[in-house]
């Protein structure tokens, strides 16, 4: 999120006290997560020579919120990351918000040359001063320009390239994407609870085309974080294009989340049929997410930032604060409507050692411990129609989280109430977040669920419902039970190693 959080110097860690370790209690060792100090918006994903990039909204002065730089880190399969040195810091135009990024294979922009093409980050200066005078013009949009694959970054002499001379309020969130029907560059951006689209030959001289959402929607909230993709749909083999806009507040479990929209762009304007609001991840903790650009074979490859605007200040770690979601596939099915699906990249559990598990059955209750646990992935599949089940993940301190589905109701929820730590915020623990179910056509559900530390993401009906939160326990969970009628087949764990092992 870039909303404008006043700044915060409670709980300061300076810049010089980063650690390496990655030891501190909670932290995840296969998400990525910085080294230190507050993170929060995934931006400029873009996959250039071999190299995916993830900025990120970064305060490296503190483990709050504080004036914006993009952080960096990069990746050779979407697993094991690597921190690199601050992408971009504020100047006198202001903090540096959430955009994109593109790569500029024609060198259109002229910012490159034919032979070295540059890699073109586009993101919205917000200015403090105006923002705390409560001026109307405080936000615009600027870029710079990498020739060395992200390792440096230029800030164009002309900025802003896209000046609010319409003194729009929250007009933030580039995200551009070259659009090969209209031979243009598109540019999506957010003003209040709108998105609003422009083109451009250049990435430079941007023309306003239309808007969307005024009336369609989520509204409980501002809206951010846009992106605009096409995808075929696996059962017809149609394309569509799909729209995402974070919210915050307004999401249907409380607080901050991701909705989205189905439906045709053709290269001016996007529209939908879509009535009824829909959601990547139900859960609190997936926020912000947008996908890749540059990718092959029009894969969409989608990150979030894992964490919730009512609590995210809060939670209880102290040298950090904040990670980032898995990348997960993000695929586009049909059975009555258009719905989303996604599911973690191969990468997160290829070439690991996965067991089978020899379970113990009581009264229709499944159950197993493990001391990899909390650091793994566990997977199964339940037969159709889905029966009644109940999921409970703990320790031996009677922490627990607990997954069920309501065949009746065809809803999924989460309750991590008796989770771990709670008290840190009186948002956190409530309320129980509930999923309506989507159902991808087949003969079985398969299910995963990945275990890290301090988050879940729970994966449904191969990816068609997820659920991602945050938790803070005692103890590291080892205990594994499901209660259901059904029978539960190819009940297996995955214990994944610390990607952060040259830092312990």
């Amino acid at each position: 999120m870039s909303s404008c959080k006043k700044e915060n110097t409670a709980n300061d860690t300076p810049k010089d006290t980063a650690v390496k370790s990655y030891h501190e209690n909670f932290r995840p060792q296969y998400h990525f997560s910085p080294e230190a100090h507050w993170m929060n918006d995934p931006n400029g994903l873009v996959y250039n020579d071999g190299t995916y990039h993830l900025f990120y909204q970064f305060y490296p002065d503190s483990t709050v919120w504080g004036p914006m730089h993009w952080g960096h880190a990069t990746s050779e399969d979407l697993k094991n990351w690597k921190n690199e040195p601050i992408a971009l810091e504020p100047d006198e135009l202001g903090y540096i918000f959430s955009g994109s990024a593109v790569v500029d294979h024609n060198n259109s922009s002229g910012l490159g040359t034919a032979e070295n093409p540059p890699l073109i980050a586009m993101f919205t200066y917000h200015e403090p001063k105006g923002a705390e005078a409560k001026t109307s013009d405080y936000q615009y949009q600027g870029i710079a320009y990498s020739l060395d694959n992200g390792k440096s970054f230029t800030k164009y002499a002309g900025n802003p390239v896209v000046p609010n001379n319409e003194n729009l309020i929250d007009f933030r969130d580039p995200k551009v994407f070259w659009h090969e029907d209209s031979n243009k560059w598109i540019l999506v951006l957010v003003a209040g609870d709108r998105a609003m689209i422009y083109n451009s030959d250049n990435l430079i001289d941007w023309t306003y085309l239309s808007e969307f959402g005024k009336d369609i929607g989520a509204h409980g909230g501002v809206w951010e974080c846009p992106d605009l993709f096409p995808l075929i749909v696996k059962e017809t083999g149609e394309t569509k294009w799909v729209l995402f806009i974070s919210i915050n507040p307004g999401a249907p479990n409380g607080g901050s989340g991701t909705q989205y929209f189905i439906g045709d762009f053709d290269g001016k304007q996007f529209t939908t049929n879509q009535t009824d609001e829909k959601w990547i991840d139900l859960g609190r903790d997936n926020y912000a997410g947008i996908t890749y650009n540059n990718l092959p074979d029009e894969e969409r490859t989608f990150i979030a930032w894992m964490s919730n605007w009512e609590y995210g200040q809060e939670t209880p770690t102290e040298k950090w604060r904040s990670a980032m979601t898995l990348p997960q596939q993000v695929s586009l099915h049909k059975n009555e409507d258009y719905f989303l699906a996604n599911t973690p990249v191969a990468s997160i559990t290829e070439g690991l050692s996965e067991a089978s598990i020899k379970i113990s059955k009581e009264e229709n209750t499944s159950s197993f411990s493990h001391k990899d646990l909390n650091q793994s992935a566990v997977s199964f599949e339940l037969p159709k129609p889905l029966k009644d089940f109940t999921i409970v993940l703990g320790n031996a301190e009677d922490e627990k989280i607990t997954i069920s589905f309501d065949a009746q109701a065809s809803k999924y929820s989460l309750d991590r109430s008796k989770s771990g730590l709670t008290d840190f915020s009186d948002k956190f623990a409530l309320p129980i977040m509930e999923a309506p179910a989507d159902f991808i056509d087949s003969d079985s559900a398969e299910f995963q669920i990945f275990l890290d530390a301090s988050s879940i993401e729970f994966f449904a009906d191969s990816g068609a419902n997820a659920i991602t939160a945050q938790f803070f326990p005692n103890k590291p969970y080892t205990q594994f039970s499901i209660t259901t009628e059904d029978e539960v087949k190819n009940l297996k764990i995955t214990p994944i190693p610390s990607i952060w092992k040259d830092n312990n």
